[in-house]
């Protein structure tokens, strides 16, 4: 079994190494879903170890999607907004993770979800453009494959 898990560990960090910068936030976003769906059914089970374990985890990928935010594109609005949503998030999960209230983490759930389903929508838009903007460094109109 530790093989096989060990394996899947693997499999992620190969394709983390391979991922575009858009595939890597997803993968962010996957993963502190993924994350608080189990402290959701730790608290349930009244685990309260594992709960806290994989709340840290969210918080953490929370602050590494922060500082990933971009204040110079565009006015900054969006990302001080998003800023303050991940601000917002991270208070939310520490009270979640302090009252063992599953009610706190699914709504913290469902605005991740959202922000998740948001960057997901603008991928085949971003990779469009980055086709373009490849054959145009290459001196040719064609987008790498991508139509």
């Amino acid at each position: 079994m530790n093989e096989m898990v060990n394996a899947y560990r693997a499999s992620d960090a190969l394709a983390a190494e391979y991922a575009s910068p858009h595939q890597l936030i997803s993968m962010l976003f996957d993963g502190a879903l993924e994350r608080l769906a189990r402290a959701i059914g730790h608290v349930r089970r009244g685990e309260v170890a594992e709960k806290g374990e994989c709340i840290g985890r969210v918080v953490l990928i929370l602050d590494t999607l922060q500082s990933s935010l971009d204040s110079a594109a565009g006015d900054g609005a969006l990302a001080g907004n998003l800023a303050d949503l991940y601000d917002y998030m991270m208070l939310r999960l520490t009270e979640a993770n302090l009252r063992t209230d599953p009610a706190i983490l699914t709504e913290v759930h469902g605005l991740l979800d959202g922000l998740a389903d948001a960057w997901r929508s603008i991928g085949p838009e971003l990779a469009a453009a980055e086709g373009r903007d490849a054959g145009a460094a290459n001196g040719s109109s064609k987008t790498s494959g991508i139509s």
